[in-house]
């Protein structure tokens, strides 16, 4: 059991430490996690930019983990940046307490570390961009998630190399 417990993730909140865990190689994932949907982003090798990637349709937890996990190993993945969904004032509710728990979730299924990345506005901020491309409602609706966890993946990327 103990070799078991070594082997599994952690979830940090500082991103200093985070970086001291992922190394210098390896892309990172970033999601949006919604009610209904896994907005996904994926950083370059070098860490510099992050482009959305897919949205996944969640199913049960088992599931969604399952094809997380695929998309990880597929693209060489170090680790996650997971945005938490604080309130504007900075404090927590219900969706705070359950993307926590995805990601404790997530931390027993793999060694992979996991960020908790504050993105408040940032499914706003994808809207205004995304309106100011003059896209439609229905092409809105199909990409705001992933480039939600775009727009958290960048600034965690941005913080990362301004330290």
């Amino acid at each position: 059991m103990a070799n078991m417990k070594a082997t599994l993730g952690k979830t940090w909140d500082e991103i200093a430490a985070f970086a001291g865990q992922i190394g210098s190689a390896g892309r990172l994932i970033g999601i949006d996690a919604g009610t209904k949907t896994l907005g996904l982003a994926l950083s370059d090798v070098t860490r510099t930019i992050a482009s959305p990637l897919v949205v996944l349709h969640r199913k049960r937890f088992k599931e969604d983990a399952a094809e997380l996990m695929r998309i990880a190993e597929e693209h060489g993945i170090s680790g996650f940046v997971l945005g938490l969904p604080t309130n504007l004032d900075g404090t927590t509710g219900p969706r705070v307490q359950a993307t926590r728990a995805f990601a404790k979730n997530l931390n027993a299924l793999t060694p992979l570390p996991i960020l908790l990345w504050d993105e408040r506005l940032s499914t706003a901020e994808a809207e205004r961009t995304l309106i100011a491309a003059d896209a439609s409602r229905k092409r809105r609706a199909a990409v705001i998630d992933k480039l939600a966890a775009t727009i958290i993946l960048q600034g965690a990327l941005d913080r990362m190399r301004a330290k």
